[in-house]
């Protein structure tokens, strides 16, 4: 059963998604194109949501609301540039939507699994001042090279490739979390709790760490999607310098956890990312 929280964020969320669709498609009805128009427009709405949502909950429910409204708002917004921007611009909207999509669904799939734990931080969207330097990077270049090299952004088919990766990325991360169930955490933990069972069934049969590897390929595949040069590379470097590190501390962990059984289930399954290992005995 979906926590208060988990029902809180997804009436927010898709009401959110919804009522600006609407102002979307109303504005392609008539013809509104221009920038700063459609930027008043976006403010707002984003003001009118905003003390509504102050209005209606507590302060803790409207922490989760506003960002659930949030996400909803850049996934639609991300559908209306996909449909009207100018062609070496469409891809910025793929690429908004499945951000969106992705940092709610995992505070979705932690209010499922983890109704205890979950929280604003559950978002991921505040991951790290690491995550933010790189998001805001990706969107400098873009932009360099939308203005610059036009014609590079208008390769959908790369584009297209990258969205493929990033849904298929994300499916298996919530996957994973919701085959783990109450044993998946955002964190790594350092003390094993009464009902922190080691899982090794579903996906987590085809890799040890399903959920990083969903996370990695995803990462990746956002870059792929902005069909950006430096970014492809430097993230892939980033990403698996990151889950290197992160699965070296967690698998210690897990060994002191679990002993035998895991050192057991290292050499069946792999860890799922390319030249990593993990902590071995």
């Amino acid at each position: 059963m979906l926590s208060q929280e988990g029902r809180i964020s997804l009436k927010s969320f898709t009401g959110s998604a919804f009522a600006f669709f609407v102002i979307c498609m109303f504005n392609c009805y008539y013809g509104i194109t221009n920038l700063v128009a459609n930027a008043l427009i976006v403010f707002l709405y984003s003001v009118n949501v905003y003390f509504f949502l102050r209005f209606v909950y507590s302060p803790y429910a409207f922490a989760i609301a506003v960002r659930a409204a949030f996400l909803g708002l850049v996934l639609s917004l991300g559908v209306y540039v996909k449909l009207v921007a100018p062609p070496n611009v469409q891809i910025f909207g793929g690429y908004m939507s499945v951000m969106a999509v992705f940092h709610y669904s995992e505070f979705l799939a932690i209010a499922i699994v983890q109704p205890k734990q979950v929280s604003t931080d559950s978002f991921v969207i505040n991951h790290s001042p690491q995550y933010t330097v790189a998001a805001m990077t990706s969107w400098v270049e873009f932009f360099i090279e939308t203005y610059f090299f036009p014609g590079l952004k208008e390769q959908t088919w790369l584009s297209n490739i990258g969205l493929l990766v990033c849904i298929l990325g994300d499916l298996l991360r919530k996957t994973a979390i919701l085959t783990a169930g109450s044993n998946f955490n955002h964190l790594v933990q350092c003390e094993k709790s009464n009902d922190h069972v080691l899982v090794t069934h579903g996906v987590y049969g085809w890799f040890r760490h399903p959920s990083y590897v969903g996370w990695f390929y995803w990462s990746i595949g956002t870059q792929i999607i902005l069909v950006n040069p430096i970014c492809i590379p430097a993230y892939t470097i980033a990403s698996w310098m990151f889950f290197k590190e992160r699965i070296y501390i967690e698998e210690s962990m897990l060994l002191s956890f679990f002993g035998q059984n895991y050192c057991d289930y290292q050499q069946q399954v792999g860890t799922g990312i390319p030249f990593i290992e993990g902590y071995k005995i």
